[in-house]
């Protein structure tokens, strides 16, 4: 939460934390740019990020369920570690700044 209240353009896919999952970590971009594209260029966009963290080999599968908006989903249940989602979100920004990048350019 204190991560996602600093990004900027990335936010909880379900705004009301009564009812947001805590192991079903699901984000959507809102950066202006992205927000604008149309829905099959948002999902362009969330892929590349899904790719460019699979090339560096620090998260797999994490690209948000079919039936939902164009974002990432993370696992953050009883097996995985909080230090090991908070080494990741320093790479998702790295990859969120790539991809805006490259459709900024």
């Amino acid at each position: 939460e204190r991560w996602v209240a600093m990004s900027a353009g990335i936010e909880f896919l379900v705004s009301d934390d009564n009812i947001r999952s805590n192991t079903s970590i699901c984000l959507k971009f809102t950066q202006p740019q992205v927000a604008a594209l149309e829905v099959e260029q948002q999902e362009s966009f969330a892929s590349r990020i899904v790719s460019l963290l699979e090339s560096e080999q620090v998260a797999y599968d994490i690209n948000a369920y079919r039936s939902a908006p164009p974002g990432l989903r993370i696992w953050g249940g009883a097996t995985v570690e909080t230090a090991d989602i908070e080494a990741l979100l320093p790479w998702i920004e790295w990859a969120h700044a790539v991809a805006l990048a490259e459709i900024n350019s």
